[in-house]
């Protein structure tokens, strides 16, 4: 038996509470992994709570990745005792994730934990940290280099923002961070934000066309957030999107892109190739202040996640959320 978090569908909607499980009830896999530690990321907390349609199948243990030890293989990659990583893939959402004391997954989703990180600090990066640097290695992809100017995070006390910010900082550019919270002003200035942008600043609706301001941006926010920002982005500047936490519209116009040339990625960390995954977490590991991490993240228990996942969704957590499962 294993303590978990089950979702499950009711006629009046869903239920989420703390349950004992057997292993004869995991899902398919060829990797059986005993969990360390999990998160609690805003995904996790829409499927919690359901104020988002988050869960495709029911029913459903959350948490969109895991770090722990493989206790069974039967995938040639992975043997017992190997210490694997999971970020994404569907996880927490189609398939059961790591808030639970065992997961058994696809080994082709699994990475190997990097020797620079303990289980613990690598789950306090997780999901948020890891897509924070496929951000970064985006925009350095793309072209953009400190000396073309300020490169601005949008939700930057949210745990993408936290890790982009600081990943930022490292790579050697001038950072912006925009956040709504004035008690958070120190903590971004800690992770290496040079300026702070009222999120004011950028959530109303706003011109097409504005003054130019950055070298590029990170958005995890979207809506008139991204709009805004895409309409301040220098000529020839990148605008890396990777979430929506003010909403999934685009209220936008064609015209920052055919007449200043701005370019708009996406970043997904869901389905992400190994190689890009890979890249991410050699420039996590090679780049990121270890003793940042304990600023980000702060850790909770399994009995706590759900309380944690209502509390994200309201906006009340900054950085990221640590679900030690074994206690």
């Amino acid at each position: 038996m294993f303590s978990a978090i089950l979702i499950e569908k009711t006629d009046d909607g869903q239920t989420c509470g703390l349950k004992q499980l057997d292993d004869s009830q995991l899902p398919e896999g060829d990797v059986t992994i005993d969990v360390a530690y999990s998160t609690v990321n805003y995904k996790d907390g829409l499927a919690m709570t359901g104020t988002g349609p988050v869960v495709r199948r029911w029913p459903m243990v959350p948490g969109i990745d895991l770090v722990g030890t493989v206790r069974d293989s039967s995938n040639s990659g992975w043997k017992p005792g190997d210490q694997v990583v999971l970020n994404g893939w569907g996880v927490g959402e189609g398939h059961w994730g790591g808030l639970a004391q065992v997961a058994r997954l696809n080994g082709e989703w699994l990475v190997p934990l990097p020797p620079g990180f303990s289980p613990q600090q690598a789950m306090a990066i997780g999901t948020a940290g890891y897509t924070a640097a496929l951000c970064v290695e985006a925009l350095v992809n793309a072209g953009v280099t400190p000396d073309r100017g300020e490169v601005l995070v949008t939700g930057a006390t949210g745990g993408v923002g936290s890790f982009a910010v600081a990943l930022l900082k490292k790579a050697g550019f001038t950072v912006a961070g925009s956040t709504g919270k004035a008690s958070e002003h120190a903590y971004l200035t800690q992770l290496g934000a040079d300026s702070i942008i009222e999120r004011a600043e950028l959530s109303e609706p706003g011109k097409p066309l504005q003054r130019e301001r950055w070298a590029g941006v990170i958005d995890s926010v979207g809506s008139h957030t991204l709009v805004n920002a895409i309409a301040q982005t220098k000529y020839r500047g990148v605008v890396v999107a990777c979430g929506l936490a003010q909403g999934a519209d685009f209220p936008a116009t064609v015209m920052p892109f055919i007449l200043r040339g701005v370019s708009l990625l996406g970043s997904d960390s869901v389905m992400c190739p190994k190689g890009p995954r890979m890249a991410a977490w050699n420039r996590l590991d090679r780049d990121l202040d270890r003793s940042l991490i304990g600023v980000i993240g702060a850790e909770v228990g399994l009995s706590e996640a759900m309380q944690a996942g209502a509390d994200i969704v309201a906006g009340k957590i900054r950085g990221r959320v640590i679900v030690d499962v074994n206690r």
